[in-house]
């Protein structure tokens, strides 16, 4: 099976290429140590400068100034050509005093996770009226900068374990989560947050966050939540402004 290849693009004015560098490097030993051991993921990481042609079987993050969603500091997605994409903000990180190192982590575990966006772990307590398809989001629970964790000075972000998804798993029985901040299956430590569906009655996807607040209003255009809310083919897609189809080589 050949390696998945990952292009880490420099799209942004706020950060030196050699800063960027630096971070892939720390997140490739992420990817390639913690990460893989805990998932059986792994991909090799490329640091592209702005402008770089970026071959086409790659995936792609690109690392940008500004945010084009509301809210997001980052999201992972789809290109045209259907492979995976994942966005990091700098410049709102910034100003928002957040890690885009974290943003970077985060994005690209959770497109190593869920390449396709569509993986969903069933929560099904026995009870008839409660059922929940969780998303495969492998950051989102312990998404906070203060659970990161360094590699060579650059801070990272924390990750889910698999056991995380298993409703049945009892508490405190193995670790969920990389750094060790959560005990049980399902938890969220504050300032994480997870999407749900519910299976039954009234459905659609929520948002749960760690303070037990539900979000089911429409979600934004291009999130997340909307793209497991809709069919596929429905689905408006991403692109990366430094590897567009045009400036791929």
């Amino acid at each position: 099976m050949n390696e998945i290849q990952i292009a880490v693009i420099n799209e942004s004015t706020v950060l030196k290429d050699a800063e960027v560098e630096t971070a892939v490097a720390a997140l490739q030993k992420q990817v390639s140590g913690d990460f893989a051991a805990a998932w059986g993921a792994n991909a090799r990481l490329n640091f592209v400068e702005r402008g770089g042609k970026v071959p086409k079987s790659w995936w792609q993050v690109g690392i940008f100034d500004n945010s084009d969603q509301a809210g997001a500091l980052g999201y992972h997605d789809l290109t045209a050509a259907g492979l995976p994409l994942g966005k990091a903000f700098a410049g709102t990180d910034l100003q928002n005093g957040s890690s885009w190192t974290v943003t970077l982590s985060h994005e690209t575990l959770e497109m190593l996770g869920d390449p396709d966006v569509n993986l969903s772990a069933l929560v099904d307590d026995g009870n008839e009226r409660h059922a929940w398809l969780y998303a495969y989001e492998v950051c989102d629970a312990v998404e906070a900068d203060n659970l990161g964790c360094r590699v060579d000075g650059v801070l990272l972000s924390d990750f889910v374990y698999p056991a995380w998804f298993e409703f049945f798993r009892p508490p405190r029985s193995t670790p969920f989560d990389h750094t060790g901040a959560l005990k049980a299956p399902f938890e969220l430590a504050a300032g994480g947050y997870i999407s749900v569906l519910r299976v039954l009655e009234p459905f659609g996807w929520q948002e749960i966050t760690a303070r037990g607040e539900r979000y089911e209003q429409r979600p934004p255009v291009g999130s997340r939540r909307e793209r497991r809310h809709l069919p596929r083919e429905h689905w408006r897609r991403s692109e990366n402004r430094a590897g567009s189809e045009e400036k791929q080589g």
